[in-house]
């Protein structure tokens, strides 16, 4: 079954030390561009995330968050900037001795001096990061993809429809097809009797060739057969189709609209040249939604 391009998913993981959210959007797009938004110091799952998402993504444009919050502090480490803090602690003592300045320096005073304390990560256990992301990122996967396939599901239901719609307008030009070389032979024999006025008579042998070769210039039967069997490739891909199948059918689109414009230009018929503008209207609408299709 078909499934859209456009989904949402969320993952959430939590381990007691840190809490891991992640959320994927995708939009349309004619290839696979995953972008990663993640803190800096988790860039070594980077690849592993982008890995992870195009085993299930193989169309679409994915923006992927990765937030992850400490709960406990534990990984953090405060330290002692000593040479910084011997420099302010030397020059406040200059600028009061050569200033002759009232105060005392005091911890307070020290501590909230730029540098002087300063927080530290510590070393991460890479293995146990990648898991603490990647858990999150499988259950967004996975939320993304039941999204994709049910917006997938209800553009399988309107395709199908307008294939249907598409399928009875073809029937009715074929049903005028067949009238056309005759109405046309008779409008002929019509129009040679008004301007012979009856003073000689009309060749029928004549009247048929030119009916003959006219039937052959506007026949569309191959058009017809050919726009029929693009009709029932687009039903298979659509109702037995298993992956990307996007590229496949929009292909397809374009060869119907040039199947409809062929048949449009050899109409020679008002009736079909009406019918035909239906055809192509609703080929049109096709054509939209298969450009959201995976």
């Amino acid at each position: 079954m078909i499934k859209s391009m456009t989904g949402f998913g969320r993952g959430e993981f939590s381990d007691g030390k840190r809490s891991v959210t992640v959320e994927i959007r995708t939009v349309n797009h004619r290839y696979c561009d995953i972008a990663v938004r993640m803190p800096r110091r988790y860039s070594f799952v980077e690849d592993k995330v982008r890995k992870t998402i195009r085993e299930k993504i193989s169309r679409g444009k994915a923006d992927v968050s990765v937030l992850v919050e400490n709960i406990t502090e534990s990984d953090v480490t405060i330290r002692l900037n000593e040479p910084v803090a011997d420099q302010y602690i030397e020059n406040l003592n200059r600028l009061k001795n050569e200033f002759r300045l009232d105060g005392e320096i005091s911890l307070s005073l020290i501590a909230q001096m730029p540098e002087v304390l300063k927080q530290i990560p510590d070393v991460e256990d890479e293995d146990e990061m990648t898991r603490c992301i990647l858990t999150p990122v499988l259950q967004a996967v996975e939320n993304l993809e039941e999204m994709r396939a049910a917006e997938g599901r209800k553009l399988a239901q309107d395709l199908l429809m307008r294939a249907d719609l598409i399928r009875g307008l073809v029937s009715r030009i074929e049903t005028k097809a067949d009238d056309v070389p005759k109405e046309y032979a008779k409008r002929l024999r019509d129009r040679i009797g008004e301007l012979l006025e009856g003073s000689v008579e009309i060749p029928e042998d004549r009247i048929m060739v030119e009916a003959a070769i006219f039937a052959d210039k506007c026949n569309i039967t191959e058009e017809l057969t050919r726009l029929k069997s693009h009709m029932d490739q687009m039903k298979t891909i659509i109702t037995e189709g298993s992956g990307a199948d996007g590229k496949k059918l929009d292909f397809l689109v374009q060869e119907m609209n040039r199947e409809a414009n062929t048949i449009g230009s050899k109409a020679n018929s008002l009736e079909i040249t009406s019918l035909m503008l239906q055809i192509k209207a609703e080929i049109e609408k096709i054509r939209e939604q298969v450009q959201n299709i995976e």
